[in-house]
């Protein structure tokens, strides 16, 4: 094991690390103020309503050349995939869509 293995293994531990502190740390705080961590909490339970959507109406078929190794998927698996996958296009097209709102609004004012 060389440097590069041990500074791999330490920037894995702190980006692990930097997640947690990162996720407690608001929630902690929102004690304080639990109208915020009720807007958090509708916010989370959004997000897990558009997966289930997603997941829904995603397809759930696997191609011959993925059954085998090395992929070894499966029809949950694919089905999940299509589901995160949908689910990240339609975040990303509400973001854009934010985005754009955002300037011509402020383009007009």
């Amino acid at each position: 094991m060389d440097s590069y293995d041990i500074m791999l293994y330490v920037s894995y531990a702190l980006v692990g690390i930097g997640a947690v502190v990162s996720v407690l740390l608001p929630l902690i705080k929102s004690l304080d103020d639990p109208k915020s961590l009720m807007k958090t909490g509708l916010g989370v339970v959004a997000i897990l309503v558009l997966f289930f959507i997603c997941y829904s109406i995603s397809s759930n078929e696997v191609l011959p050349k993925f059954e085998g190794e090395p992929f070894n998927l499966t029809p949950e698996m694919s089905q999940l995939v299509g589901g995160l996958m949908i689910t990240t296009y339609v975040l990303t097209i509400v973001a854009i869509a934010g985005i754009v709102l955002t300037e011509l609004n402020k383009a007009i004012k």
